[in-house]
């Protein structure tokens, strides 16, 4: 069946100015004809767009819908947010290759780093696999509503080869052999490249660093040239102090290969800090490096309650937390000497850290008795002021009073936008990170791509439209090798995305509890969106998914080069 989309103002990928009164017509699932009054062929559906904005539908490059994919074939609430392909596995946090045996291993490691109830992993999980290629056959079978393209990860890769030994140790030669040869098959599989993280903050369940922190560098030049040894991979890496924007161009001059750096996001206490980094990345370019910042158009804002208290967990002083849970837990939180040691270290110069002591930008968001409900909304500092205490006792104080069930909310970091406009404008960067599919008791930023286009280009006139449309389309296409994605062309697949320009933005988050054993997780809706086709199918509109039973999306296996 064809389809034309008329009257459109088309935004085609390319940042090329928009089209008005266009149309777009699609057959077998591709984009047939771009232009003004285009036939209407006997049968084909005509869809009125009335001067609505059309683009292609956005690239989300950084998620981690690993998990969520095996029981979930929508990713939801990515379709309806405009998505129509995703990149998962980013920082290396995926569950393939895993043996029967490890399961337990791989899902208690994404507990904490990835924000997710360990009751709804068990309970969700699909395990119709074992390696890689059998993993990405198994979302095949199943059907997805998103394309969707993986990296092959590198904790579950060390998990996979080293077992336990994966968070004591480097590798082997044995080991890393093995790995490498994991790395190889999972390439000519199809996996989009390999991913890693050696961020501090990314620990395991227990505070156990995550497998890929234990990586030499070694290690990781070999996966990286295992990965690129066909001519073709993108290697994105979290990275932590040791591995700077120096060390990583020194392996992209080794390799070849494009590499995506992640999570550049503005610190008010190293205000800086990022912009050298998009400086070190824009030299390495000039020197023939194909390097990517990764950044967030969204502040970095989590709830969290003191039972997980993710914020504080990249502190050194703050592990016992992370070893005990319940009455040990509050017992820990009472502690004089606990105490210094967390303020301790907030007052001494930050490394990479999520939360650097900013009180003010802590509030109570919800207060589990009721004789403390005028508590909510106010911030931390100011609280902790009129009580004449410090803001980590008085926190702490709280938290322990009501059973930890007190629900904080902290801007912790993209909170100055002066500076995150300057960051997305920087043509060293790439704006993803919504981390969607994670930290889903913390935050959703699945609709990073409606808050570009309504927050910053409209409401804030950062950047034209166009420009705001070529970020989240043909640029991921282009960094990643997607063929035939991300522009309005005759011949490209019909992934596209119809809204309204004047109203386009995302909703505010609401707590839901729909993950498999009834958890949480925080989502948002779409405002101003009005239909969303993946491979030539409409599968949202205004109200959101046309029919959660679709399975338009495909499993991406090749690339360019």
């Amino acid at each position: 069946m064809q389809t034309l989309i008329a009257n459109a103002i088309v935004f085609d990928g390319t940042g090329a100015p928009p089209r008005p009164g266009c149309d777009v017509a699609i057959s077998d699932g591709r984009i047939a004809a771009v232009g003004k009054n285009l036939p209407r062929a006997p049968g084909c559906e005509v869809v009125d767009a009335g001067g609505l904005a059309l683009m292609p539908g956005i690239i989300d490059s950084h998620t981690h819908y690993d998990a969520q994919v095996t029981w979930d074939p929508t990713l939801d609430p990515s379709p309806s947010l405009g998505v129509t392909t995703v990149i998962m596995g980013n920082c290396g946090f995926t569950i393939a290759p895993c043996r029967p045996g490890d399961r337990d291993l791989i899902m208690r490691n994404l507990t904490q780093v990835e924000g997710m109830s360990l009751e709804a992993l068990k309970a969700g999980i699909q395990w119709d696999f074992e390696g890689f290629p059998d993993y990405l056959d198994a979302i095949e079978r199943q059907g997805v509503m998103p394309n969707v393209a993986a990296f092959v990860g590198h904790s579950a890769l060390r998990t996979y080869v080293m077992k336990e030994a994966a968070v004591e140790r480097a590798a082997t030669a044995d080991e890393l052999d093995a790995m490498c040869d994991i790395v190889s098959d999972a390439m000519a599989a199809g996996a989009v490249g390999f991913a890693t993280s050696t961020a501090p903050q990314h620990n395991g369940a227990g505070g156990i660093p995550m497998p890929s922190r234990l990586a030499d560098d070694a290690e990781l030049e070999a996966l990286v040239g295992a990965m690129g040894e066909g001519g073709r991979g993108v290697f994105m890496l979290t990275k932590g102090d040791r591995t700077d924007v120096p060390y990583l161009e020194a392996m992209a001059a080794k390799s070849g290969r494009p590499f995506v750096i992640a999570a550049l996001l503005h610190n008010p206490t190293n205000p800086q800090g990022t912009f050298n980094d998009l400086a070190a990345i824009a030299a390495a370019r000039r020197r023939g490096r194909e390097l990517w910042g990764q950044v967030s158009c969204c502040p970095l804002t989590m709830d969290f309650t003191m039972r997980s208290a993710y914020p504080l967990e990249s502190l050194k002083a703050w592990a016992p937390a992370m070893k005990v849970s319940g009455d040990e837990l509050k017992a820990l939180y009472g502690d004089a000497a606990f105490r210094d040691a967390v303020r301790a270290e907030l007052g001494s110069p930050a490394g990479v850290r999520l939360f650097n002591g900013e009180w003010d930008k802590i509030e109570v968001t919800q207060a589990a008795l009721s004789g403390n409900q005028d508590f909510e909304h106010r911030n931390l500092r100011d609280l902790a002021d009129a009580a004449g205490a410090d803001p980590l006792d008085w926190m702490l104080d709280i938290a322990v009073a009501e059973d930890l069930e007190t629900v904080f909310t902290a801007v912790l970091l993209n909170s100055d936008e002066d500076a995150v406009g300057r960051m997305i404008r920087d043509p060293n960067a790439t704006v993803a990170l919504s981390d969607a599919g994670a930290h889903l008791t913390f935050f959703c930023d699945a609709g990073f791509g409606l808050h570009l286009m309504g927050h910053w280009s409209r409401d804030r006139g950062v950047m034209a439209l166009e420009r705001a449309v070529h970020e989240l389309t043909a640029k991921p296409a282009d960094i990643y090798g997607i063929a035939d994605r991300g522009r309005i062309q005759p011949g490209q697949w019909a992934d596209l995305l119809l809204f309204d320009h004047q109203r386009v933005g995302r909703g505010a988050k609401r707590r839901q509890f729909d993950l498999p054993s009834g958890a949480p997780r925080l989502v948002t809706d779409a405002v101003g969106v009005e239909g969303v086709w993946i491979n030539g199918q409409r599968v949202a509109g205004a109200a959101g998914l046309t029919d959660p039973g679709l399975r338009p999306g495909r499993v991406l296996r090749e690339f360019n080069a």
